[in-house]
């Protein structure tokens, strides 16, 4: 454990070389040491408190009286000085008191951050469910006449209940495989600390950012109400390189998702689900899991979440297409591509300085917003140093288990066009299947030293010691997710090594937006005011070009969205340079 960036570092080795970093808010040391003093130790106001231990060995030369009056002086001074060091010493104990109290709760609100994020994966089935019902009794309101054109409806509905359950199966295995960074079973009475409400929901857990920014009709940044559900296909076009911000006052006025909570760790209830298919259950096709309970899972320590929580589920599933299946690969050549060429140009002959210089060190390269990693694999694979870098758990906890515990490529299968009836060519197109992943990770002939930290992009890198290290810098669909993206310029420039290049690719759509706090703050520049702040820390262009390309779109939709996206590479000018040129 250490503490690196103002975030508290566990790391675990994990199988197939990959290392991940779960970065929790770093606890306050404590400033006061309540232990004895040893020694002659400073007092505060006091000076050195070996003054008076001198005193004490040295005798006036004074008559009596005099002498008497001095030791009373003395002894008088003694007392003000315990006195102090008493009040001092108290002070320091309540100061320390204090800050182990806050340490106790910023745990315990981290801990209650975690569970309601596990809480919204588990609650996944439950709101599936209630989508199919409300399908149902809309059906049941046709008239007859009109029912009996729709007679394969019925069959329909089972089959989406059969996809809910493979779904629920994938995201129950993947819970199992998680490894919380932090005692879950931490209790607290938010009530008594009513004072600590905006903590809870600004800094620990919804400061997750908009993970489901919207692109059509709904604005980015805002809640999804349970009406967003009719007309989720705006979601399923959406970018959501972040975790959406949420206060308690915006959770009230859209809801709490108040379904029961499911039985211990949900096992039985997935394999009823699984009985109650026919015999080719879709569940079936994804691998058996050890249903042994997980204490973390226990149905005590779950949450009841808002629905837009259960939606960022959603969108995690249409992500894993993106990243991880071969459905996503027009859309990973679009995105990807163009940044694994530039940086394939900027870093040639990478192997053959392998093979020829023993202490030949790869080009380093950090990726902030990874998402579910494919992309810092991909520059992995390539040759370089990788590192990735997410904010959101509900990103991390998928991509932990895609990168470190499937056993081979195509190993599971999900349905993540599910969740809309919304411009579909067919039902067969909505309820098709996709294998995941299209790749074995630890078959993907990574580079030693590949790498995911979890934690805020701000927090972790300003941090002194990751000044100057860094190679080259790949945002993908990222510097929108900014509060102020200007302090985004301002860290890459910083993190980077003179000569280092930054390469991005993306569209502004500001994830804070639409936020309405008098605290929150977005800053939302024009494409050139971007490059203008760039260039004014430190950066020249070197390349510059748009590049049309969706984001999680369903590719067999009747709408897709598209973004006309930035892609430029920048480098970090020289000192020398800057010398040269003034």
């Amino acid at each position: 454990m250490l503490l690196i960036g103002g975030m508290m570092v566990i790391m675990s080795k994990v199988r197939a070389g990959f290392v991940f970093q779960h970065r929790i808010r770093a606890r306050p040391k404590l400033i006061a040491d309540l232990s004895p003093p040893q020694g002659p130790q400073p007092v505060s106001g006091f000076g050195p408190s070996s003054v008076y231990t001198m005193k004490s060995h040295r005798r006036s030369s004074l008559p009596s009286s005099v002498e008497a009056a001095k030791d009373q002086e003395h002894a008088r001074a003694r007392r003000t000085t315990a006195l102090h060091r008493a009040m001092s010493g108290g002070v320091e104990e309540a100061d320390g008191a204090e800050r182990l109290r806050q340490r106790k709760l910023e745990e315990a609100l981290e801990a209650k951050s975690l569970r309601r994020i596990i809480s919204a994966f588990l609650n996944y089935p439950e709101a599936a469910e209630e989508d199919v019902k409300r399908y149902e009794r809309s059906f049941r309101k046709l008239p007859p006449a009109h029912e009996a054109l729709l007679s394969h409806y019925p069959q329909k509905f089972r089959r989406l209940r059969q996809c809910i359950s493979a779904n629920s199966y994938f995201i129950f295995s993947m819970l199992q495989a998680f490894e919380p960074p932090i005692d879950l079973s931490q209790e607290i009475d938010i009530c008594e600390h009513s004072d600590h409400e905006n903590m809870q929901n600004g800094d620990l857990f919804s400061s997750e950012r908009n993970i489901c920014s919207s692109q059509t009709a709904f604005s980015s940044g805002s809640l999804l109400s349970s009406a967003c559900e009719a007309a989720s296909e705006d979601c399923d076009n959406a970018k959501y390189k972040a975790e959406e911000k949420t206060t308690n006052k915006e959770l009230a006025s859209r809801g709490h998702h108040d379904s029961t909570v499911r039985n211990s760790c949900g096992c039985s209830e997935f394999h009823e689900q699984r009985r109650e298919s026919d015999g080719n259950s879709l569940a079936d096709s994804n691998k058996d899991v050890s249903s042994s309970s997980c204490d973390w899972l226990d149905p005590s320590l779950q949450l009841h979440v808002p629905l837009v929580d259960v939606d960022k589920v959603r969108c995690i599933i249409r992500n894993i297409v993106r990243d991880w299946a071969a459905e996503g690969q027009k859309e990973r050549d679009q995105c990807f591509k163009p940044i694994l060429e530039e940086l394939d140009a900027l870093f040639p002959n990478r192997s053959r300085k392998r093979r020829r210089i023993s202490s030949y060190s790869p080009p380093s390269c950090l990726v902030p917003g990874a998402g579910l990693g494919r992309l810092a694999l991909e520059i992995s694979s390539l040759g370089f140093i990788s590192q990735g870098n997410e904010f959101s758990y509900y990103m991390m906890i998928c991509s932990s288990f895609i990168l470190n515990q499937t056993q081979a490529a195509d190993e599971w299968t999900i349905y993540p066009w599910i969740h809309s009836n919304c411009n579909s060519l067919s039902d067969s197109d909505q309820l098709r299947p996709v294998s995941i992943p299209d790749i074995h990770p630890a078959s993907a002939g990574i580079t030693e030293g590949f790498s995911m930290c979890g934690g805020d992009f701000v927090e972790v890198y300003s941090d002194p010691c990751q000044v100057g290290i860094w190679d080259s810098v790949v945002t993908c669909f990222f510097i929108d997710t900014a509060h102020n993206i200007v302090e985004y310029i301002e860290i890459i420039s910083k993190i980077l090594k003179e000569g280092g290049v930054w390469i991005n690719l993306g569209p502004l759509l500001y994830h804070f937006a639409d936020m309405c706090g008098e605290d929150e703050m977005s800053i939302e520049l024009s494409l050139e005011d971007v490059k203008r702040v760039a260039l004014h820390y430190g950066f020249v262009f070197e390349n510059e070009k748009t590049i049309e390309t969706t984001y999680t779109t369903n590719p067999r939709a009747m709408m897709q969205n598209w973004y006309y996206a930035a892609f430029w590479t920048m480098r970090k000018k020289s000192t020398a340079a800057d010398v040269v040129s003034s």
